[in-house]
């Protein structure tokens, strides 16, 4: 069973986040799956991906194509998991199901420490978590550097 780690952003913002996970995981040899909840908002992160830094791009495909399973960063809002990548990382509030920390090496549930919604969804993701069985992690960037504040 893979491990599940919340991201409680502070100091950045999800998207500055999810560009350095998703570098970790590739230069870990991951292939991964981005799942948000809405299409703009992976249209937004689609182009960020693309055009920054100004030096380099993260290689990265929208779901729905031919390719899926082989995109090395497939963004989705959707639940599909194409070709068993190592790595789920779920932003924006999209769902995560205790299932899924099976199918993968890594669950990264990133959320907004600065919206209150934010919060209580990944309380309730963690719960969730907790109930199946799930072992997770809780990283905190408050102070500008990630600490883990808590491990079950």
């Amino acid at each position: 069973m893979g491990a599940t780690r919340f991201y409680h952003v502070l100091a950045a913002t999800p998207e500055d986040i999810l560009r350095q996970l998703i570098g970790r995981a590739l230069a870990e040899g991951h292939r991964v799956v981005v799942r948000g909840s809405t299409e703009a908002w992976l249209d937004a992160l689609d182009t960020r991906l693309w055009t920054e830094p100004e030096d380099g791009f993260l290689p990265h495909g929208r779901a729905g194509g031919p390719h899926d399973a082989d995109q090395p960063v497939l963004l989705t809002a959707g639940g599909e998991l194409p070709g068993r990548p190592g790595s789920l990382i779920v932003a924006e509030g999209a769902a995560a199901d205790p299932a899924e920390a099976a199918a993968v090496d890594r669950l990264c549930i990133v959320f907004d420490g600065r919206d209150p919604a934010a919060v209580d969804r990944a309380r309730a993701q963690w719960r969730a978590m907790a109930a199946a069985g799930v072992p997770a992690e809780y990283w905190s960037n408050d102070g500008g550097r990630w600490a883990l504040k808590h491990r079950r």
